[in-house]
C-alpha cells in the first residue's frame, strides 16, 4: 500500500499531483454478476472513465450477444475498447495490453484515477501484470483452421490435451479461437502454451486496487437466466443473422453466437438455441471464477454488499490523502 499523504485531503478529481501514483481500480468477476453497473458507480464517485477488459465486447455490431454497455450507461461514464473494431480483425490479449497500457498512460499523466473492468481474465492479466511474448505462425494457424473446417474441433482439443494438459483442463475447449491458438503456439514454439503465462510481475507505474464481485451458483444462474431471455427480446437472432457473412471469424466463435448454427440449418428450435446459450453462459462463468479465484490481492464482494465495497474506496483514497467526493450510495444492481 503506498504511504498516506500529509496535509489537508484533496478531491480525488483534481489533476495528479507531482510524483504522486495514480489508481487503476479493477472491477472483476463472471458474466452477469453486475460488473458494468458497479463500474460506473466506482467511476462516477472516482470523477474518472472505463477501460474495458472484455475480449468480446471489443467487436462491432455485437452489442446485444457481449452485453455490450448500452448507450446510456456509455454516455454516463466515457467506456474505452468498446465496439470499436470489425468482426473480421483480429484483436489480441497482446495487442489490448499494448493499447490499454498506452491509454492509461496518457490519462495518468493528469489524472489520479482510471477503472479497469471486464471478465476476460487474460485482458486483465495483461493491464496488471503483462504477459509474455507469444510466438505466430500463420501458416500454422491456416492449417489448423482447414483441420477445423473439415474434422471439426475435437481433433484438435485431443491434440492440445496431449501437448498441453495444463491448458486444456482449464481454458474453454469450444472455443474454436483459443483451442487452434494454443495449439498455434505448442506447434511453433515446442513449448506448452502454458509456459508463456509465466509468473513474473512486470512493473507498472500505477497502483491497483482489486474488487473481486461474485454470487451465490443459484443466484448468478438465475441472473445468466434472465440475461439471456432478454437478449432474446431484444433481438438476438436478427443480429446474428445480420453477423454471418463473418460466421466463420475469430469474433463469432463464442458463446451467444455458435449455438446458433442449428437453428439456420433448420434442425433447432429458438427456444433450444435459447436453452443451450442459458447451458453454455453458465459453464463460461464457472470457467471465469476458477480464473478469478487464482488472483492474488483481490478484495471479494457481493455486488450488493455497498457498504463495504465503499469503505474499501475510502480506505485506498484516504492513505493517499485523497477525499472521496461522492454520494453515500451506489445506485448498483437496480
Amino acid at each position: 500500500m503506498p504511504p498516506s499523504n500529509s496535509g489537508t485531503p484533496s478531491p480525488i478529481s483534481e489533476h495528479r499531483r507531482p510524483n504522486e501514483r495514480p489508481l487503476l481500480v479493477v472491477v472483476i468477476g463472471p458474466t452477469a454478476v453486475g460488473k458494468t453497473a458497479l463500474s460506473i458507480d466506482i467511476a462516477q464517485h472516482l470523477s474518472c472513465e472505463i477501460v474495458n477488459a472484455d475480449s468480446r465486447q471489443v467487436y462491432q455490431g455485437m452489442p446485444i450477444g457481449t452485453a455490450q454497455p448500452t448507450e446510456t450507461e456509455r454516455s454516463s461514464v466515457p467506456h474505452h475498447f468498446v465496439d470499436f473494431i470489425a468482426p473480421d480483425e483480429l484483436y489480441s490479449a497482446g495487442q489490448f495490453e499494448s493499447d490499454a497500457l498506452a491509454w492509461l498512460d496518457t490519462w495518468f499523466a493528469a489524472r489520479r484515477c482510471a477503472v479497469l473492468s471486464g471478465g476476460s481474465g487474460l485482458y486483465v492479466k495483461a493491464v496488471l501484470d503483462g504477459l509474455d511474448p507469444v510466438p505466430a505462425d500463420l501458416g500454422i494457424r491456416t492449417q489448423l483452421n482447414e483441420r477445423f473446417q473439415k474434422g471439426g474441433l475435437e481433433p484438435l482439443v485431443e491434440e492440445l490435451r496431449s501437448l498441453d494438459p495444463a491448458h486444456a483442463a482449464k481454458m474453454d475447449t469450444q472455443n474454436p479461437q483459443r483451442v487452434i491458438r494454443a495449439l498455434e503456439v505448442c506447434l511453433t514454439s515446442g513449448r506448452p502454451f502454458s509456459s508463456f503465462h509465466s509468473a513474473t510481475t512486470a512493473e507498472r507505474p500505477f497502483d491497483t486496487l482489486v474488487i473481486g464481485l461474485r454470487r451465490d451458483r443459484p443466484e448468478l444462474i438465475e441472473r445468466i437466466n434472465l440475461r439471456v431471455d432478454a437478449m432474446m427480446e431484444a433481438g438476438l437472432a436478427a443480429e446474428v443473422k445480420s453477423l454471418q457473412t463473418h460466421w466463420n471469424e475469430n469474433a463469432l466463435q463464442t458463446v451467444g453466437y455458435r449455438e446458433w448454427t442449428p437453428y439456420f440449418e433448420g434442425k433447432a428450435s429458438k427456444e433450444e438455441v435459447t436453452e443451450e446459450i442459458k447451458l453454455r453462459t453458465r459453464q463460461f462463468a464457472k470457467r471465469q471464477m476458477t480464473w478469478f479465484q487464482r488472483m492474488d490481492n483481490v478484495q471479494w464482494f457481493h455486488p450488493d454488499d455497498t457498504e463495504n465495497i465503499i469503505e474499501a474506496l475510502r480506505v485506498e483514497c484516504a492513505q493517499r490523502g485523497w477525499e472521496l467526493m461522492a454520494p453515500s450510495e451506489f445506485k448498483h444492481g437496480e
